[in-house]
């Protein structure tokens, strides 16, 4: 299996509870990171986050939070 290496992917955590599905976090992702799914957003293609936060800024309700991660981490190509 080949194995990947990238620097700094970030975390981004989702409260489900607290996400009402607006959807405004996904149009302001640049890089197309996340989609609406039944009513509450999920992270769809998170090796494209920049960790850039304007889904964080712009969440109403604090839903999301993007983290960065400053070790490498070992991803699988699939």
């Amino acid at each position: 299996m080949k194995m990947k290496k990238k620097d700094f992917l970030p975390v981004i955590q989702i409260n489900k509870e607290w996400c009402k599905g607006c959807g405004i976090c996904v149009e302001f992702c640049p890089s197309q990171v996340l989609i609406l799914n039944r009513q509450c957003v999920e992270v769809a293609n998170l090796e494209a986050c920049t960790a850039c936060k304007l889904c964080e800024i712009r969440c109403p309700d604090f839903a999301i939070e993007v983290s960065k991660v400053t070790e490498k981490i070992e991803l699988e190509d699939n």
